[in-house]
């Protein structure tokens, strides 16, 4: 390497040197452009998909149901408001029925509860099982569940009162449903039951 006069370092091979340099620039300039697509491919897979095809519209069809009036539901009907076959998305935890729509990116079809969609969530949620083998298609009394186990259902009733609408009750089998008046409709789904 000698000086160029200016300042300057030149190898002996003139601008042999200069190459190497400009394409190892290059090289970490492709390098870079690649990790950042990599990236943002990453970021669209885990945020951009969520929802399925049609998400963002689902998830605005969502936002724009009005509140629901209270009611009663069986099983049969509960099912019926899993996500995919109605937007809004309904789950019962300890006999009561909470209307989850708002928390679709969780409990809509391709959200990790999605299983609880449209169900009695009570056993899942109590035994912290997320397959669907842990819920029964029939109606679930919990009678076989422990103490410790009946407390984390008491305990994701309350959080789920704090953070969904209460919309009403799920009945046990030949249970009548309840007659809600205008007044009980309006009121504050946490001062239920």
């Amino acid at each position: 390497m000698a000086d160029d006069g200016q300042g300057r370092l030149r190898t002996e091979g003139g601008r042999a040197g200069g190459a190497a340099v400009a394409g190892g620039e290059m090289l970490l300039g492709v390098g870079l452009l690649a990790l950042a697509l990599l990236a943002a491919y990453r970021l669209y897979l885990r945020w951009g998909t969520r929802n399925g095809p049609g998400g963002a519209a689902r998830q605005g069809e969502a936002a724009a149901l009005p509140r629901m009036k209270r009611r009663d539901f069986s099983l049969e009907q509960l099912r019926e408001f899993d996500g995919a076959r109605n937007p809004r998305i309904l789950l019962a935890v300890n006999g009561k029925v909470f209307d989850v729509t708002k928390g679709s990116k969780f409990y809509g079809p391709e959200g990790p509860y999605g299983i609880f969609a449209g169900r009695d969530a009570s056993r899942g949620l109590a035994t912290f099982c997320l397959d669907k083998d842990a819920l029964r298609d029939e109606y679930d009394d919990l009678s076989d569940l422990n103490a410790v186990q009946m407390e984390s259902v008491r305990e994701w009733e309350m959080q789920f009162k704090e953070k969904y609408d209460y919309v009403g009750r799920l009945l046990k089998p030949g249970e009548e449903p309840s007659e809600y008046t205008d007044e009980e409709d309006t009121k504050d789904h946490t001062k239920q039951e």
